[in-house]
C-alpha cells in the first residue's frame, strides 16, 4: 500500500516515544486544503478507529482511514534533513500535480 523509509520510521518512532503517553500509532491523513487542493497530515493517535488500516513498519504502527487510503496508495514517505531544514516528504504516484512545497497535491 505505502512505503515508509528507514529515516521516516526513525523520525516517527522518536515522535511516538516523545509523546509522554501510550499511543496506538501515527495517523496519516489527507485533508482539503493547501495550495493544490489536498494536503497531507500526520498526528499521533491514542486509539485506532474500527475502519482504519493498521500497518506496521519495523517498530512503527501507521493508521490510515479508508478515504486517505484511496489517495495515498503507492506513496513513498521519507524523512530528509538538509540545509533547508528537516521534514517528511511524500512521493505520491496518484498526484496529478503538486505545489512547490511538496505538502499538497491534487
Amino acid at each position: 500500500m505505502i512505503e515508509i523509509t528507514q529515516p521516516a520510521q526513525e523520525a516517527i518512532k522518536a515522535a511516538i516515544e516523545g509523546a509522554g503517553q501510550p499511543v496506538a500509532g501515527l495517523r496519516l491523513m489527507v485533508q482539503a486544503g493547501g495550495c493544490a487542493g489536498l494536503k497531507y497530515g500526520m498526528a499521533l493517535e491514542l486509539e485506532a478507529q474500527p475502519d482504519d488500516a493498521s500497518l506496521t513498519f519495523g517498530e512503527v504502527t501507521v493508521l490510515i482511514d479508508p478515504l486517505t487510503r484511496e489517495h495515498i496508495a503507492g506513496t513513498k514517505i521519507d524523512f530528509v534533513s538538509n540545509l533547508e531544514g528537516a521534514g517528511f516528504t511524500f512521493d505520491n504516484p496518484n498526484a496529478k500535480s503538486a505545489c512547490g512545497c511538496g505538502k499538497s497535491f491534487c
